[in-house]
């Protein structure tokens, strides 16, 4: 017990002092979950509310898709995107490997289907007359699909906050793809992860703080926004 509150005080320390190595690894978790998050919600918001909105041919198929890549292990899509971005993969030239882009775009992957497979639920969710409701006040397929979307703000907010949680917490994308460079693609769990296995629990703790200050943000600022 005690090593815990000795590791929980120089956490602490840490965090007051500026440490610029725990610093580091936050600067480079909170730039790789933007670039995910920026590119998830850009293409899943609209694919999620065509699957949840829109009748065609295999919407059951594609659904059974979207539900299935939810439970992806993040080893899987590190292991998928090493290949394709190493230097003998498809993508090799563009030099991603070992780059924060690199593990963005796996991240991305990981929070794809979230988005969709929630905005398809909320979408579908919504009051069934108000699809005829907008038709009739002269709605285009702008102002239905802006409109449905608004009135499914509060759930499409939630599976965001989801994908969120999800990209913040993972380690086997960040740790394949990024290779864990000090200074550089270490980021808050992959430094967790690290600096446990060599006994230094200040540091991990610290981080741990860091990452559950976020989520508490991130969360503060949805409650804030359903209010609105």
């Amino acid at each position: 017990m005690d090593f815990i509150l000795q590791g929980t005080a120089q956490a602490l320390d840490l965090l007051f002092s500026g440490d610029p190595e725990t610093f580091s690894a936050v600067a480079a978790t909170l730039t790789v979950s933007s670039y995910a998050m920026a590119a998830s919600l850009a293409m899943g918001i609209p694919l999620g509310f065509a699957l949840g909105h829109a009748d065609f041919a295999g919407k059951r198929q594609v659904r059974l898709v979207v539900d299935t890549l939810l439970s992806l292990p993040t080893v899987f899509i590190g292991l998928l995107v090493y290949a394709f971005v190493s230097r003998q993969g498809p993508l090799g030239e563009m030099g991603l490997l070992f780059t924060l882009p690199g593990i963005a775009m796996g991240q991305t992957i990981l929070a794809l289907p979230i988005v969709i497979a929630l905005t398809a639920t909320a979408i579908e969710n919504t009051d069934a007359g108000l699809r005829t409701t907008l038709l009739s006040l002269g709605a285009g397929r702008r102002h239905l699909l802006t409109g449905t979307l608004w009135e499914a703000r509060h759930a499409i907010l939630a599976a965001a906050l989801t994908a969120y949680g999800r990209v913040m917490t993972e380690v086997g994308i960040s740790m394949m793809v990024g290779g864990n460079i000090k200074w550089h693609t270490r980021t808050i769990t992959t430094a967790i992860a690290l600096e446990t296995g060599k006994g230094q629990f200040a540091t991990g703790i610290a981080l741990g703080l860091v990452l559950l200050a976020i989520a508490f943000g991130v969360n503060a600022g949805v409650s804030f926004l359903r209010r609105k």
